[in-house]
């Protein structure tokens, strides 16, 4: 039988090894923040569905050591946490296009003569098709 306060200590050393908020752990894994609070506090035991879904999403969790207590944590086959993108972070995106007259001859690559049909498929199933 899992014990509420320590499973809820075994539970804040995982948000403290990956320097994860509450908030942040439950969008990680796609559970309720309100289960996550109550799971913290030592109200609530954990489910089988919240149990998996920790221990398939942070490889360092061993499932032994999140439920009993017994083992490592983290996994001894691991270094350091993975990183992860919290929400409020936001990704570069790269230029990737260049202005047509800026590209040299074989920066182009394809002769226009080359090119027998483009088609342009939007996220919504419908399609565009463009023929020389």
């Amino acid at each position: 039988m899992v014990n509420s306060a320590d499973f809820a200590e075994r539970l804040q050393k995982i948000l403290d090894f990956y320097g994860l908020s509450a908030t942040a752990f439950s969008e990680e894994i796609d559970f309720n923040r309100s289960t996550i609070s109550h799971l913290i506090s030592g109200r609530n035991k954990p489910s089988l569905e919240f149990v998996m879904k920790v221990v398939q999403k942070f490889p360092e969790v061993e499932l032994y050591w999140l439920l009993n207590g017994k083992g490592t944590f983290p996994a001894e086959n691991t270094t350091s946490p993975l990183p992860t993108i919290k929400g409020s972070e936001k990704l570069a995106k790269p230029e990737i296009l260049k202005k047509k007259e800026n590209l040299s001859p074989q920066e182009k690559g394809v002769n226009p003569s080359d090119i027998e049909r483009i088609v342009i498929f939007y996220k919504d199933g419908r399609f565009k098709t463009y023929e020389n």
